[in-house]
This record gives C-alpha cells, sequence and structure tokens, in this order.
C-alpha cells in the first residue's frame, strides 16, 4: 500500500463517517488528506492530523474524532493496528505484506515514481543564471545554475508546465567595451591592456585569438568595421561558451532570450504605451514615469530618460509583458544576492500590469558562496568560473554540494572536501548507495536470484526493511513539497537519509545466499525487489538534481 492508496482509504472512511451522520461537515478534498512518515518509528508507519484539521468545523473534540475514525480506518485491508496519539493523531501501522508491496510498486514505477500531480494546470516561466554574454559563468552564477536546473526538474516532476529561460543582457554599452578588450588583446596580445571600463580576463585573449584564427584580416580592416566583427563575432563565440560550459554543468536551457530584441523589436515602446494604458505612466521633467509606488516600490520609476533613452526598468517591464504574452501565468525569477532592491519594483511591474503580485510574480532571492581550497590558492587572477570549479572538483559534487542548503543561506564550501571519496563527503554518501544497490543486484542476478522468480512482500518484516520501505514512500510527498516551497535541498536531505537507511538495511538483510548450498528462496527474491526499489528512488532523486547515479564507484 502506498502512501498515496493509505490516503485514499482514509478519505474513503471519512466519507463513511459523513454518511453514517458522525461527522457534521464535508467531506474533506483528496490534496487535505495526506499521510506522513512519523519522526519516531515506534509511533507507527505513517500519521494523520486530518482530525485535528476537521475538529472545530465538526464541533467535537479532536481525539473523539480521531477515535471514531481510527474504530473504522482499523477494518482497512492492510491496516494492522490505529493508535490515538496525543491531542487526536492517528498513528497508523500497515502489516508487512501491504507495506512490502510498495517495493514492486515502485520497480514497476521506474522513473516515474516520484512524479506526482499537485502542480498540474500551473504555467511557469523560470529564469535564472541570465549572465551577462561578456565572460564566461563565474561563482556568483554557479549557485542558481544548481538550483533553478533542479527546481525546475521538480516543478516539472510535480505536473507544472514549465519553460526554463537565460536572459541575455545583450543590450547597451558593455557590449562595445567587450569588442573594445577584444581587439585590444587581438593587437597587443594577451598583455596587452583594455579600454577603460573593458574586461581584463584571460578569455578575451582566448577568444581574440579564436576570432583571429577565423579572421586573419581583422586588424586589416577599418576600426569601425573591426569593431562591428569583434562585437558580433566575440558575443557569437561568448554565447557558444557560456552554452557549453553550462551543459557541462547539466544545464540546458529551454528558451535564450535576447534584451536586444526588445529595443529592435520595438517592445519596449509597447510596453510603456501599454501601461500607459492602464494608468499607471506620467510624464515629468521630461521624463517618462512608471508610477510603482502605488504598488509598494519605494520611488516610481524611470522608463524613458529626458535624452530619449530607454532605461533597464523599461527592459525590464517590455521583458515582463512579454512572458505574459507568452502565455505564462506565474514567472519566477531568481536573482542574486545584490538583487534585493529588484522586489519591490518587479512586483510593482507586475500589479501596473493588471497581474496579481502575490500570486504571477516570485523573485527567489540567493546568497553567496565561497569555495576555497589549495587549487583556489594556486590561480591566477581573481575571477571563478564555472568551467575552474568542474575542471577541479567536478559537477556532480558542487552541483550536488550547493543543492543541499537552502538558497538564501550564505555557503563556504571547502573545494578539497567536496573531492573526497568518503562517507564524510554527502555526494558520495548518496551516490555509493546507488552504486552498491547495483552491486547487489549484480551478484545476486550471478547467484541466481532473480525478480521474476518470486515475491512475497509479507516476508520484508525485518526492522530495518520496514524502516527503509517507509522511507521509499515518502520521497512522492518530499518531491511535492520541495516543488512547492522551491527547495531543492529537500530531496538531497532526504536521499542522505535513504542511503543511511539502505546501508543499515545491507548491513543487516542478505539479497544472496550465504553459501553456495543455501537454497534461494522468496526472502532473497523479495529482498531483491526491495534493493532494486532502493536503487530506483535513488537514481530519480539524484536525476532531479541533475547529479549522475553511478553503477559502480
Amino acid at each position: 500500500m502506498t502512501p498515496e492508496q493509505l490516503a485514499q482509504a482514509l478519505r474513503t472512511v471519512l466519507s463513511d463517517v459523513v454518511a453514517a451522520g458522525d461527522l457534521g461537515v464535508p467531506v474533506p478534498d483528496a490534496a487535505s488528506v495526506r499521510v506522513e512518515r512519523p519522526k519516531n518509528r515506534e509511533h507507527g508507519d505513517w500519521s494523520s492530523n486530518i482530525a485535528l484539521q476537521l475538529a472545530k468545523g465538526a464541533g467535537m473534540p479532536p481525539r473523539e474524532l480521531a477515535e471514531v475514525v481510527a474504530t473504522r480506518l482499523r477494518q482497512v485491508g492492510g491496516v494492522t493496528t490505529v493508535d490515538v496519539a496525543g491531542p487526536g493523531f492517528l498513528n497508523i501501522t500497515l502489516d508487512a505484506a501491504s507495506a512490502g508491496e510498495l517495493a514492486r510498486t515502485i520497480v514497476e514505477a521506474g522513473e516515474g515514481y516520484g512524479t506526482n500531480d499537485s502542480m498540474v494546470g500551473r504555467t511557469i516561466n523560470l529564469e535564472f543564471v541570465s549572465a551577462n554574454p561578456t565572460g564566461p559563468p563565474h561563482i556568483g552564477h554557479t549557485r542558481w545554475a544548481a538550483l533553478g536546473d533542479a527546481l525546475g526538474r521538480l516543478l516539472r516532476a510535480s505536473g507544472a508546465d514549465v519553460t526554463t529561460e537565460h536572459y541575455i543582457n545583450d543590450f547597451g554599452g558593455q557590449m562595445g567595451k567587450f569588442a573594445g578588450s577584444i581587439l585590444a588583446r587581438a593587437k597587443g596580445g594577451p598583455d596587452a591592456e583594455v579600454p577603460e571600463g573593458g574586461y581584463p580576463g584571460e578569455y578575451v585573449t582566448d577568444v581574440a585569438q579564436q576570432l583571429l584564427a577565423e579572421r586573419p584580416d581583422l586588424l586589416d580592416l577599418p576600426e569601425d568595421e573591426a569593431m562591428s566583427v569583434a562585437r558580433e563575432r566575440g558575443y557569437a563565440l561568448m554565447m557558444e561558451r557560456i552554452r557549453t560550459i553550462l551543459h557541462e554543468f547539466n544545464v540546458d536551457f529551454d528558451v535564450w532570450f535576447s534584451e536586444s530584441t526588445l529595443h529592435d523589436g520595438g517592445k519596449v515602446e509597447e510596453a510603456v504605451a501599454r501601461l500607459r494604458e492602464q494608468g499607471h505612466v506620467f510624464d515629468q521633467d521630461g521624463a517618462v514615469w512608471l508610477r510603482t509606488t502605488d504598488f509598494g516600490d519605494d520611488k516610481d520609476r524611470v522608463m524613458i530618460r529626458s535624452n530619449g533613452e530607454p532605461t533597464y526598468f523599461a527592459a525590464d517591464a517590455a521583458y515582463y509583458l512579454d512572458k505574459k504574452d507568452r502565455g505564462f501565468t506565474e514567472k519566477v525569477y531568481m536573482l542574486g544576492a545584490d538583487h534585493h532592491g529588484y522586489v519591490g519594483r518587479l512586483k510593482a511591474i507586475a500589479a501596473c500590469a493588471g497581474d496579481d503580485p502575490e500570486k504571477n510574480i516570485e523573485i527567489l532571492i540567493g546568497q553567496l558562496i565561497n569555495i576555497s581550497g589549495e587549487r583556489m590558492g594556486k590561480r591566477r587572477g581573481n575571477a571563478i568560473f564555472l568551467s575552474d570549479l568542474i575542471e577541479w572538483i567536478g559537477s556532480d559534487p558542487v552541483r550536488y554540494s550547493l543543492a543541499r542548503f537552502p538558497a538564501d543561506t550564505p555557503l563556504d564550501l571547502d573545494g578539497e572536501e567536496l573531492r573526497k571519496r568518503s562517507n564524510d563527503n554527502p555526494v558520495f554518501y548518496v551516490q555509493y548507495a546507488h552504486a552498491r544497490t547495483c552491486n547487489v543486484a549484480r551478484l545476486a542476478d550471478e547467484d541466481g536470484v532473480r525478480r521474476e522468480d518470486g515475491f512475497d512482500p509479507a516476508l520484508l518484516t525485518h526492522e530495518t526493511e520496514a524502516t527503509l520501505l517507509a522511507a521509499l514512500g515518502d520521497f512522492p510527498r518530499v518531491v511535492a513539497q520541495a516543488a512547492q516551497l522551491r527547495e531543492p535541498h529537500r530531496v538531497a536531505r532526504y536521499l542522505e537519509e535513504l542511503a543511511g537507511f539502505f546501508h543499515k538495511w545491507y548491513d543487516e538483510c542478505r539479497v544472496r545466499p550465504v553459501s553456495a548450498d543455501e537454497e534461494i528462496t522468496d526472502l532473497h527474491r523479495s529482498r531483491l525487489w526491495l534493493n532494486d526499489a532502493t536503487r530506483q528512488v535513488l537514481a530519480n532523486g539524484l536525476g532531479l538534481l541533475g547529479v549522475s547515479a553511478p553503477e559502480r564507484m
């Protein structure tokens, strides 16, 4: 019996109680009737607080209501005991067969186990990273790359229609400074000074050399033409590098949105006109303003300067409207630690556009991270790029380590510790558990233990098996909650707990015969089902974090 099936059985019991006249409230909807794994295993396999939820409306004490429900729930097949605890909690214990059946459910569901429909019908645009195309992704982008991609996977697993989007800040004077920096290095080599306000990184030299290889005539061109070539091809080469590095980090976007298209396509002017029609635009001191203070912003914002030039804020407004026009009812922005001031103004844009800023837009702010270690101490320069971290530590350890902490927690990670292959390293601990399940299956096959030859869930009675099964059953709830709360770290912490339960089970219970002459029984086969169910959940959970599930380590 899965937690979902148990919750449905509980709702059926509530329907019977209502029909019998013992409960004077409507039957709660399916989303309100949930079971959760109790922290203390002595309290049973599953727990529900439904009696506490309904008691006030029913006009009866929670414990009294819980006793009424418990009496009927004890008659449900597969339920061994139902105890009423504390103020009215229902603590439910399943018989071994019903609990063990979950192993087969998971194996047969495969990659689909853990998916849920809690967010079906929601259309979400998820924007993150959004690096300037004037340099490779650096450590400041890395956290949102890991968390944003994991969040997108979680939202999809929960039934939402999600589009991940990278906003390319390719408009304005920065592109000219980037082109000037490329030309300076093309002319003077790696030690050449770049123009004031330019980009001095070593990567600029790499782009310059690549451009010279493509266009040997670059330095013979008139200055204006050379700058145009450097701007166009430098932009394209850097975007190719950004895409490649993010792909190596297992991050691929559905949409790469160019800021320039907002200006070139007249969408900024269109946005100003649309917001003026809504009554929120006004003219003052020769400039065009949006009255964002009507919606909680600390000051009104200039959209068009007195010289006729649009502001970045105008592009932000046009971009929001463009997302709305593309059918995204929910827009999630994942911004860096220095963007707290953007929260009020972006919500004000949503309100000015006629949306509900509490429902149609969400802004998540991530805190800074620092990754220290010997490799960083030996680096030249002061920029830490994502490619450096991948080469030094590896994509999996970096992604997992960033995913296992809430986004608003400042992080100081030790790169050398992340490289260690020991149980003290969380990503190794979880990946090793997956590899161990694969090894168990390989060796069992060599011994002739095969799932298809039998399965008796009633045999899974060992204490570690009950604990492991309860943890496996909790996975869909963890996924749904992590998506709803925008907290991928809940999946990482769950996987670490699950890995611990599996390792304890592995130490106590044998899947393979102890000796060559030991008879293979359904207990061996049933434990192989449980082993393979654990492997599937570990793989599914790591996949949601964008981390690999190795079969050998």
